[in-house]
């Protein structure tokens, strides 16, 4: 990931973040944010400061989906992308509003293309198989 998105975002890997609202400062698998690495060292960035976040789910679907999602969905962040490692599939969400994701796609193959960065492919393939 980093490789593909070079200076143009940071990408931290289980790191937690601050959530407003929330009581936790949960770990994301991998959080693409605003490339602040000089102040991310003095605090966890903050929703606004994402692109998206993801989390890999191998036991962890029904807590990745049923837990997390309205979590950062409540939190603003503009995009979510669960990997399912069992089905192997990428589910991405995105369009934050009242707690809940307004879209959703999930694909087995073919390209991701980030609301952030649209310009960016990143191949499903990529993101199940590492």
């Amino acid at each position: 990931m980093r490789g593909l998105l070079g200076h143009r975002a940071l990408v931290r890997e289980a790191k937690p973040i601050t959530l407003p609202h929330s009581n936790s400062e949960p770990e994301p698998d991998i959080t693409i944010a605003q490339p602040l690495r000089a102040l991310y060292r003095s605090r966890h960035p903050y929703p606004a400061e994402f692109f998206w976040v993801m989390e890999y789910a191998n036991t962890s679907w029904t807590k990745d989906s049923e837990v997390k999602r309205p979590t950062y969905a409540q939190a603003g962040i503009p995009e979510y992308w669960i990997v399912n490692l069992k089905r192997r599939d990428v589910t991405v969400l995105w369009q934050p509003e009242q707690g809940e994701y307004q879209q959703s796609l999930t694909l087995a193959d073919g390209i991701v293309n980030p609301q952030a960065f649209p310009d960016l492919a990143i191949a499903v393939r990529r993101l199940i198989e590492g």
